[in-house]
C-alpha cells in the first residue's frame, strides 16, 4: 500500500535567511553596545557627581569655623541658592556636631553605613535612600575644640541620581542614535548586496524554467557565462544529473527497442506453430509441432534472460572487494557437469587468489556467458580453460577453447548486440555484448584473440585496486 505523499511547505527564502543571519548578529551587538554604553555613561556620570560632591562638601566645611567651644557658620545666602537652584535635582546639605546631631542644613540626611571607616579630614562618598529615592552623599568630618575637650564636626552634602541618569541617557542617545542610523544604512546595503548576489540563481531558475515542456533527451546543458563559482558548481551538478537521466532514458529506450525487435520473431514462430498444431489430427504430427513450440519457448526464455542481464549490466554497480580467482573456480565447477555431457574438457588454471574491486553477480554472469558460448560453439572433443592471471598491474580473466575459433573478419563484430557468427540454434547474439558491458562497468575492457593452431580466447582486462582512474 502506497503512502500518500505529503506536501512540504517551503521555508524562508534564501534572501530572508541571509538577511536574518546577517542582521540578527548586528542587532545583538547593537543591544550589547547599548547596555555597555549605559554602564559606561553611568560610571562617568557617577565620577562627575562624586567630584562635584567632594568639592561642595569641602567648600561647606571651610564655611564652618570653630570659635572656642562654639561654631561660626559663614554660609552666604548666594551659596545656599546655588545648592537649591534646580528643583528637579535639589542638593541637600547638613552640618551636625557631634556627628548626627543636627546643627544646620536644609534636611535630615541619612548617616553613613556602619561598615564604612570614617577618618578625619578625608571625604567619603556613599549611596543611601532619602524619601524613597536613592541619593549620593559626600561626608567630611573635622576635629575642633581644645585638647582637653575635643569635638567633631560632620558636614554632609547629598545629590539625587536624577542628574546621573539624565547624563547617562544623553550619552547613550548620542552614541546609539548614530550607530542605529549606520545600522539601517548597513542593512540597506546588505539587502542590495544579497539581491545582487542572488541574481545568478534567478538566471539559473529562468534557464531551468525555459526547459519545461521539453523531453529530457532533448534538453541542452545549462550554460552560465557570468556567475559565482558556487552557481557554476550547481549548474555543473544539474548538467551531470540531466546527462545521467538522458543516458538512463536512452538505455531504457534502446532496451525496449531491442526487446520488442528480438521477441517479435520467436513469438510469431510460437503463434504459427500453435496454429498448425491446432489443425493437426494425427498424434505424431501434433507431437512434432509441440516439440517445435517447446524449442521456440526455450529460445524465447533464453532471449528474455539475456535481455534482462543486459539491462542489469547497464545499471549502476557497487564495487566491493572480491576474490575473482575463487569465483572463477566456483563457476567452472558449476559448469563441469554440463561440459561432461557436451563432451568438453573444462578446467581452471592460474592464480590461487587474486582480489579486485568488482560486483560478484555481474562477473559471475560474464563467466557464465563465456563458458556457455564456448560449450555451444567449440564442439565435442574440445578443451575449455578458465584462467585468472596477473599482468602489468591488471587482472586478466580469460576463457580459452581449441574449437574452430572465429574468422579474422568477424572478430571486430564479436561484441556487437544481436550479431551472430554462426547459424547454430540456441544463440541470440547478446552473450558477448553483455560481457563487454560488464567489463566496461568495472573500468576494464573485453577483447577476442585467436589461438594457434585453432580456437578462440576471450579476455577481460580488469584493473587491480589502486589502479583505477
Amino acid at each position: 500500500m502506497k503512502r500518500p505523499v505529503r506536501a512540504v511547505a517551503p521555508g524562508l527564502s534564501l534572501r530572508r535567511q541571509l538577511l536574518l543571519w546577517l542582521l540578527l548578529p548586528q542587532l545583538v551587538l547593537w543591544l550589547a553596545g547599548g547596555v555597555l554604553a549605559w554602564r559606561v555613561a553611568l560610571s562617568y556620570a557617577e565620577k562627575g557627581i562624586d567630584q562635584s560632591l567632594t568639592q561642595s562638601v569641602r567648600a561647606l566645611a571651610r564655611q564652618v569655623k570653630p570659635i572656642g567651644s562654639g561654631l561660626l557658620v559663614d554660609f552666604p545666602r548666594a551659596a545656599q541658592d546655588i545648592l537649591e537652584q534646580d528643583p528637579t535635582d535639589r542638593m541637600g546639605y547638613m552640618v551636625s556636631s557631634p556627628p548626627g546631631r543636627f546643627v544646620l542644613g536644609n534636611g535630615q540626611l541619612p548617616p553613613p553605613p556602619a561598615s564604612l571607616a570614617i577618618k578625619a579630614n578625608e571625604p567619603l562618598i556613599y549611596e543611601a535612600p532619602l524619601a524613597g529615592k536613592p541619593v549620593r552623599v559626600a561626608l567630611l568630618e573635622v576635629n575642633y575644640g581644645d585638647a582637653d575637650a575635643p569635638q567633631r564636626l560632620r558636614v554632609q552634602v547629598a545629590k539625587s541620581l536624577a542628574v546621573q541618569q539624565r547624563i547617562a541617557r544623553e550619552l547613550v542617545a548620542d552614541m546609539l542614535l548614530p550607530l542605529l542610523a549606520l545600522g539601517l544604512l548597513l542593512g540597506a546595503l546588505m539587502y542590495g548586496g544579497i539581491t545582487r548576489g542572488l541574481r545568478p540563481l534567478k538566471r539559473l531558475e529562468a534557464l531551468l524554467g525555459d526547459r519545461t515542456g521539453r523531453t529530457l533527451t532533448t534538453l541542452p546543458p545549462i550554460e552560465l557565462k557570468e556567475a559565482p563559482q558556487e552557481v557554476h558548481s550547481l549548474a555543473a551538478a544539474v548538467n551531470q544529473l540531466l546527462d545521467a537521466v538522458r543516458r538512463s532514458l536512452s538505455q531504457e529506450k534502446r532496451f525496449l527497442n531491442d526487446a520488442a525487435h528480438q521477441l517479435r520473431t520467436p513469438l510469431a514462430g510460437l503463434i504459427s506453430q500453435t496454429e498448425l498444431a491446432l489443425q493437426e489430427t494425427e498424434l505424431q504430427a501434433l507431437k512434432v509441432r509441440l516439440t517445435k513450440v517447446h524449442a521456440g519457448a526455450l529460445r524465447s526464455a533464453h532471449l528474455v534472460h539475456q535481455l534482462l542481464s543486459l539491462a542489469r549490466t547497464e545499471a549502476d554497480v557497487s564495487l566491493q572487494p572480491l576474490d575473482v580467482a575463487a569465483l572463477a573456480r566456483e563457476v567452472a565447477r558449476e559448469w563441469t557437469p554440463r561440459a561432461l555431457v557436451a563432451g568438453v574438457d573444462l578446467g581452471y588454471e592460474g592464480e590461487d587468489t587474486l582480489e579486485i574491486e568488482g560486483e560478484k553477480l555481474l562477473l559471475r554472469e560474464s563467466l557464465n556467458n563465456l563458458i556457455e558460448n564456448a560449450l555451444h560453439y567449440a564442439g565435442r572433443g574440445t578443451t575449455l580453460t578458465v584462467r585468472i592471471r596477473r599482468k602489468s598491474g591488471h587482472c586478466l580473466l580469460e576463457v580459452e577453447d581449441d574449437g574452430p575459433g572465429l574468422p579474422e573478419a568477424d572478430r571486430p563484430h564479436a561484441f556487437e548486440r544481436f550479431w551472430r557468427a554462426s547459424e547454430l540454434p540456441g544463440g541470440c547474439g547478446l552473450g558477448l555484448a553483455i560481457v563487454a558491458e560488464i567489463a566496461q562497468r568495472h573500468g576494464g575492457a573485453a577483447s577476442v584473440h585467436p589461438v594457434q593452431p585453432s580456437g578462440l580466447l576471450v579476455r577481460l582486462t580488469l584493473p587491480l585496486p589502486g589502479l583505477k582512474a
